[in-house]
């Protein structure tokens, strides 16, 4: 494990002694990104530790917690997101116990020359990356899960469970492959600087300075200890005792009587005017905490949840676009034209689990509540936006950093911490990326193709979907390395298949799985190989980690999923579910809803000639044209600065999460963001500086443990809530009622 390490955590980069006899070496910072000079020290220090067994413990319990947590939470009404930052902060105090309590002792490892240290000295700042390294993996969610989810809860027919579980691992390592591709374009080149990991550099080096807690002040970690007790002891009551405060939607409870009154209160179904929840996970859930987003972001989605849900939404509703009255004004269902859920069994051939096209057009055809249909439209809109404002905006400063790092290429120079890296460490053989790539490859194919084809992709499916993910990795890549932005590829990858495939649910959504997640996961490799680069981590440590991250959270997530979905009765099924149970699945029910849109009818039959939402498709249009005027305002007034921070893309999508999410959770993630990080993070910078992270993680980590807590002592034993006024949902049950007259729906009041 190398030299005892020195314990210099003392001290920031100006503070830092690094002097030469400790191991450390400190080079002329010569890096060509002023954000990274200013960021990352020119530094190492080889002797320290950082693949230690402290990290491998740390690193794998904080890894399978994370993953645990997070899927047991996706599947309820709100539903929460534990990030690594939450890791970041707790694995520091224990590592550093850990470094005073373990024995110093070698180890050796049998029938091996290997042997290893159980304490090699003070805990380092090296180890702590690989921690949340490990963290993050288990914190990322695991996309495939949601098949599982759909085909058991939803079309309720049986998947082998190691074609589920191969489903999961397959899907999560298959980026790495080509990932180890282009981590010379985007990870060596300095001129792909990846910014959001100098946040994470600067959250590393403020963590290890030295605090010493001020008279009457409190030290980060202590803060976190009481916000973690205040949040962990609170959420007993949103959570067990009085379900209600999670959304008050204050409209229904005067206007109890008013299908249009319900529509504009409801916080759960409705537009959510006068609604609000007092519930940390109504503010988190879905859009994430607003304590780690930038006030620009928030202010720019807010204005989006406004002009969509206050503006688009109603007047398409009250001019009945697509027949918006037959149906509530929000859901993420799909309906007959006579305002009821569509029966998908009656159109699904049993047998062949396929489409069976006459017995639908003898049915009805998918209609669409009018947000869900906007929601599309927008998405449409959103990617060719985020094409057409990348390049006007950025496109200048990427086309230069793109020569730039070919012209480094060439003279084969070296920015500092290149040189540093090349001379400590040995680098990750390329065949360790081809091995796992031409691996991961053969085993989707098996996957796909065995288990009697129950997830209906072909063979040349699987390659088709890894050309996708492979084609698009680099120029996604540059502009997620330069801007911190990064278009998704769900909809090109769903719309493309339900092309070639019609008909087949599950080859949509495998398809779609396979191309958008293996790009998603080789950015996420790729990413965590810079932030290695710029904390000086051995490339062969911080590849293993990564691996094994990778494959322990999948196997636990997916664990977590079966061991749900084999034993909460009803779970999924809102209509079958106690009053107040949480297990409805929100997110599990918009990608049910997706998968009979672009794979059961599939995209000719919904938005092409055969269907009923063509027009939808003139939002590509309107998204590739919408850029263009903002940015030229932009530049003929340079002097309003406020011009440059709309951000067309963020516009359009930022009210995109509804559904699965509600208006109370916009609302409230709203108001909680701009109060800290507008109004606090002007007025009160430095308590903003030393407390905002560390709240942000405190209160997402006591809602989690609370919420395990109560399931397993309670609600595993059919215990769900108390039985009164307060363990209901919003009381609006008229907010989801269709308005136009003569439609009849179970519940609703017949309007004439």
């Amino acid at each position: 494990m190398g030299e005892p390490a020195i314990d210099v955590h003392s001290s920031h980069h100006s503070e830092f002694n690094f002097e030469p006899f400790d191991g450390w070496q400190v080079e002329e910072n010569d890096h060509p990104i002023e954000e990274v000079r200013l960021t990352v020290d020119p530094t190492d220090n080889p002797n320290l530790p950082v693949l230690t067994i402290r990290a491998w413990l740390l690193g794998v319990i904080s890894c399978m917690v994370l993953a645990f947590a997070n899927m047991f939470f996706g599947y309820r009404t709100n539903q929460l997101s534990i990030g690594s930052v939450c890791v970041q902060i707790i694995s520091l105090p224990i590592g550093r116990f850990l470094a005073k309590t373990f024995p110093k002792k070698d180890v050796k490892v049998p029938f091996t020359n290997w042997s290893f240290s159980l304490n090699p000295g003070p805990f380092s700042m090296k180890e702590h990356c690989l921690i949340t390294i490990f963290a993050s993996a288990g914190a990322g969610g695991l996309y495939a899960i949601h098949i599982v989810t759909i085909v058991r809860a939803f079309y309720r027919r049986s998947i082998h469970p190691m074609a589920a579980f191969l489903l999961a691992q397959t899907t999560q390592l298959l980026g790495y492959g080509w990932a180890g591709i282009y981590r010379k374009y985007l990870v060596e080149s300095p001129y792909m600087w990846w910014p959001a990991n100098l946040v994470q550099v600067s959250l590393f080096k403020a963590l290890h300075l030295k605090e010493k807690r001020k008279k009457g002040r409190l030290t980060r970690l202590q803060f976190f200890i009481i916000t973690f007790v205040a949040s962990f002891t609170y959420y007993i009551i949103p959570g067990f005792i009085f379900p209600t405060i999670s959304s008050i939607s204050v409209l229904c409870l005067i206007f109890k009587n008013s299908i249009t009154m319900q529509q504009i209160g409801s916080g759960q179904n409705g537009l959510g005017i006068g609604s609000f929840g007092l519930d940390w996970s109504t503010v988190a859930s879905f859009l994430g905490s607003p304590l780690a987003t930038p006030s620009t972001a928030i202010f720019n989605i807010m204005v989006s949840f406004f002009l969509g849900i206050y503006v688009l939404v109603p007047i398409s509703y009250w001019l009945n676009l697509y027949n918006a009255k037959h149906f509530p004004i929000i859901s993420s269902s799909v309906f007959d034209m006579n305002g009821k859920h569509y029966n998908t069994t009656r159109i699904i051939n049993d047998r062949t689990f396929t489409l069976n096209v006459q017995e639908e057009e003898n049915y009805s055809k998918i209609h669409m509540s009018i947000t869900f249909a906007l929601t599309y439209g927008l998405g449409f809109a959103t990617l060719t936006a985020s094409i057409m404002h990348v390049a006007l905006h950025d496109g200048k400063d990427i086309w230069k950093q793109v020569w730039k790092a070919k012209e480094y290429a060439k003279k084969k120079a070296e920015d500092v911490h290149t040189r540093l890296m090349r001379r400590n460490y040995e680098p990750v053989p390329q065949w360790w990326f081809h091995v796992l790539l031409v691996l991961v490859i053969g085993l989707s194919i098996f996957t796909c193709h065995g288990f009697g084809g129950q997830l209906q992709l072909p063979w040349w499916g699987v390659l088709l979907a890894c050309a996708i993910g492979l084609f698009f990795t680099l120029p996604i890549g540059v502009i997620l390395a330069t801007t911190n932005q990064a278009p998704g590829l769900n909809i090109i990858t769903e719309y493309i298949i339900g092309l070639i495939l019609p008909g087949k649910p599950l080859a949509n959504v495998t398809f779609k799985t396979y191309g958008y997640i293996s790009m998603a996961q080789a950015l996420g490799l790729l990413s965590d190989l810079n932030l290695g680069h710029y904390m000086k981590i051995p490339p062969k440590a911080m590849f293993i980690s990564q691996l094994a991250g990778t494959i322990i959270s999948s196997a636990i997530t997916f664990g977590t999923a079966w061991f749900l979905l084999s034993t909460v009765e009803n779970i999924c099924d809102v209509d079958e579910l106690p009053t107040g149970s949480p297990w409805t699945c929100p997110n599990d029910a918009v990608f049910y809803n997706a998968s009979i849109i672009w794979g059961l009818v599939g995209p000719i039959r919904m938005f092409g000639k055969l269907g009923l939402y063509s027009s939808l498709n003139y939002f590509f249009i309107i998204g590739f044209l919408l850029p263009i005027p903002f940015w030229w305002l932009s530049k003929a007034f340079p002097e309003k600065k406020w011009l440059k921070h709309i951000h067309i893309p963020l516009l359009l999508s930022g009210a995109g999460g509804i559904p699965p999410a509600h208006t109370v959770n916009y609302i409230m993630w709203g108001i909680v963001g701009i109060f800290f990080n507008y109004y606090i993070y002007n007025k009160y910078k430095e308590w903003w500086a030393r407390h905002t992270y560390v709240m942000s993680a405190a209160l997402d980590a006591g809602i989690a443990f609370m919420g395990i807590l109560i399931f397993f002592a309670l609600q595993s034993y059919n215990i769900s809530g108390i039985d009164w006024w307060g363990a209901g949902s919003d009381y609006c049950p008229l907010a989801s009622c269709p308005t136009a007259p003569g439609v009849v729906v179970k519940g609703c009041p017949s309007i004439q």
